[in-house]
């Protein structure tokens, strides 16, 4: 009698054990199985791939890019990495100093060349390490850059304007980054970012600039609005409704549109800084739903910030598709 309470026990258990072995793979099957397929729908092709090394800098040109979570790279350069600070640390871009536009910084064999208007090349190491790494505040909060050194903050001086001391520093990749949503009141992945604003990545169409220009009395370039990703072939805005893309094997999620502010009114080729257009222009037509004015305010919209899911190359020629489920 006990042996057979046993067995039927032993029968049980095992019928049950069965069971939850069956709704677990029901429950895997549901996850990786009939998990919902994605569509993939071409939407663009890349036209220009563009790396700000120097905050509020000039563009370099790229042909292809290495896409990582903290931005665009093309060997030392890397998108928002450099940055123009007070002596006290806090950050300097063409808001304060428009001229910072037509800086240009590249790299050469390990070493980084500035060059400026009515300015001698400077070279120095990209890397410095005997150099001190510095506190700096950038939109309120703390980072760290490692300074570049006396000769270039005294370049930096002499274009700027001898009245304040600059200086030059560039972000590590040991170093920590600093969190987009820290100064925002709004939620946004937790992404670290070095000198950048918000979203590693900004993407903009070719034919939006178009429309705006259309309505302009001087057309305007793309690199007045400073975009990484520029794209052809598709209509005006049409990247506003873009979620998550790819790119070659690059994966991209939209964090938010981009809130223009009075920087798109220098012009790149000269730093004159009008404060009026394009800008005046955008806040007719391009202003956010009433429901997002605590996010954007009286800013208007102009491309869209990115965080980086998934690494990789990028190459001008690629097709730009967007990934619907």
């Amino acid at each position: 009698m006990e042996s057979t309470r046993i067995l039927s026990f032993s029968s049980s258990s095992l019928l049950l054990g069965a069971a939850a072995a069956a709704l677990g793979l029901v429950g895997l099957g549901y996850k990786y199985l009939w998990k919902k397929p994605e569509e993939v729908v071409r939407v663009g092709v890349v036209s220009k791939l563009l790396i700000h090394p120097l905050k509020s800098g000039k563009a370099v040109s790229v042909a292809l890019a290495e896409c990582q979570p903290k931005g665009l790279k093309l060997g030392d350069l890397q998108d928002r990495h450099w940055l123009v600070v007070t002596e006290d640390g806090h950050m300097v871009t063409a808001r304060q100093q428009p001229r910072l536009v037509l800086v240009s910084l590249t790299c050469e064999g390990g070493r980084v060349c500035l060059n400026g208007p009515d300015m001698e090349e400077l070279r120095f190491p990209v890397k410095q390490a005997d150099n001190r790494v510095t506190g700096c505040r950038v939109f309120g909060k703390d980072i760290q850059g490692r300074d570049c050194g006396d000769e270039t903050s005294r370049w930096l001086t002499r274009y700027l304007g001898e009245e304040n001391t600059f200086r030059l520093v560039h972000f590590e990749p040991q170093m920590k980054g600093r969190k987009a949503e820290e100064s925002k009141p709004f939620p946004l992945p937790a992404e670290e970012l070095a000198y950048t604003d918000i979203g590693p990545v900004m993407l903009l169409s070719e034919s939006s600039v178009k429309d705006l220009s259309s309505k302009l009395e001087h057309e305007v370039t793309v690199e007045r609005f400073r975009p990484n990703i520029v794209v052809s072939d598709c209509e005006a805005f049409d990247e506003d409704s873009w979620e998550e893309i790819q790119i070659g094997n690059v994966r991209l999620q939209r964090v938010m549109s981009c809130g223009r502010c009075s920087i798109i009114t220098i012009n790149p080729e000269t730093g004159v800084y009008t404060r009026k257009e394009p800008l005046e222009t955008l806040k007719g037509y391009r202003v956010c739903k009433p429901s997002e004015r605590h996010i954007y305010k009286s800013s208007p919209l102009f491309g869209q910030l990115h965080n980086v899911k998934k690494t990789g190359i990028l190459q001008v020629g690629d097709v730009v598709y967007k990934i619907n489920r």
